[in-house]
């Protein structure tokens, strides 16, 4: 046997033990960032096949390349199912992830130094939304609205107000911390009241609007952008919807505008995920995702933890920290020390600094991929209460550690074999 045809413990036996150390991580811990999901078996083969030798530069029917028989059929089918899911107009499945998704909504329809709005990073946005240490930040003049200081929601008179001062040719909703759910028809009439193009980032949320957990901005907003994996349980990828009026401009705007050839294993994950969000359970995991977040949410205010907001409508938690007197990183790095990874997060007028906040973002999407329900997050609930109290006490976050694994083995986490 060549060694081109070696498996990987045989052709690199240090990164096939990462990855069964990886995947033993995965399996033993509580993976609380919002961020983060388990992908199914199916969707792993799918991204770990021969469709990563082949590139396709341009689209179904209009490649560049020949050899396509099969590689447009994959990502026609990719398109057809998200279509359906999601009831949408146009798709483009192209995107790298959700920034360079995001990236090609701005060279479509803006040119440098056009004026922008979204949510401002520190209120629980984007990067790429306008933050200033973004290259959307630094190309284009970006207006970023906030929160109200009182509760912490979005206040949609304010948001009409700079946008009637500062006109942007986009204006974005979306988030990556904000907790509640997305006003889509209110953004629109700010939007039409400007002329500005409405687009919404459903990176997080886009499993949640799937199962109809969650209002959607569907036949609402102009563009809509997403990420696949989060709560939709695909590969890491990017999708880009539109009215079919502007799917020229975008589809220019990814390529040649923004990439070269799509990585066509991370399609056939896509239409794969499509797939399995098709099928009735997605609803019911939908549905539970954010129940548990409610439930920890209550778990959590009933164990004396100051929630951001109060509590939360979708799948994420954001904490404040500060009556509990300990710093964000150092919660989170005991909580992960006992099993319970999360991650450190600014709040709304945080006064500590970014690289060592005040909140810590925990959200429930993997957790419920492994059926966990109500009464796991209020034992979750319990051991964080525990551990954020005493953060350097070993023998305690050992002791949780094992616990957290005890409960991991009564829930396995799709697409594990450990």
């Amino acid at each position: 046997m060549s060694n081109t045809e070696l498996p990987l413990a045989q052709r690199d036996p240090e990164i096939a033990h990462l990855i069964r150390e990886e995947e033993a991580l995965e399996g033993r811990t509580l993976r609380l960032i919002p961020s983060e999901n388990y992908v199914s078996r199916a969707v792993l083969e799918a991204t770990g096949s021969v469709l990563t030798n082949k590139y396709s530069e341009g689209y179904p029917g209009k490649r560049y390349y020949e050899g396509q028989q099969v590689i447009d059929r994959v990502e026609q089918l990719a398109r057809e199912r998200l279509l359906r899911l999601f009831g949408a107009e146009h798709v483009n499945v192209q995107p790298y992830s959700g920034s360079p998704a995001n990236l090609a909504v701005y060279l479509a329809f803006c040119q440098p130094g056009d004026s922008i709005m979204g949510l401002g990073l520190p209120a629980g946005g984007h990067l790429t939304h306008g933050w200033n240490v973004s290259i959307t930040g630094k190309y284009f003049t970006s207006h970023a609205y906030g929160v109200s200081p009182n509760d912490h929601r979005i206040d949609l008179a304010e948001v009409a107000r700079l946008a009637k001062e500062h006109r942007p040719k986009l204006l974005w909703c979306g988030g990556t911390a904000y907790a509640r759910t997305w006003d889509f028809a209110a953004f629109r009439e700010i939007a039409d009241s400007v002329g500005a193009k409405l687009v919404a980032d459903i990176a997080h949320i886009a499993g949640l609007v799937a199962g109809g957990a969650h209002p959607s901005p569907f036949g609402i907003a102009d563009v809509i952008t997403s990420t696949t994996h989060k709560t939709l349980r695909g590969p890491r990828g990017g999708v880009l919807f539109s009215k079919a009026e502007l799917a020229k401009e975008l589809d220019r705007a990814v390529f040649p505008g923004l990439q070269g050839g799509p990585h066509n294993h991370t399609t056939a994950g896509i239409a794969v995920a499509a797939h399995e969000a098709l099928q009735p359970e997605f609803k019911a995991y939908a549905r539970a995702v954010v129940d548990n977040a409610r439930a920890l949410a209550e778990a959590l205010l009933g164990r004396g933890f100051s929630l951001v907001t109060g509590g939360t409508d979708n799948h994420l938690i954001l904490i404040d920290l500060t009556n509990k007197g300990i710093a964000g990183k150092l919660a989170a790095q005991a909580l992960d020390r006992a099993g319970i990874c999360g991650n450190y997060n600014s709040i709304p007028f945080d006064p500590r600094k970014p690289f060592d906040p005040s909140g810590l973002r925990i959200g429930t999407p993997a957790i419920t991929s492994r059926g966990m329900g109500p009464d796991e997050m209020k034992r979750l609930a319990g051991w964080m209460e525990q551990v954020v109290a005493a953060p350097d006490d070993a023998g305690l976050t050992q002791r949780v550690a094992g616990e957290v694994a005890e409960l991991c083995r009564s829930f396995p986490a799709p697409g594990l074999l450990t």
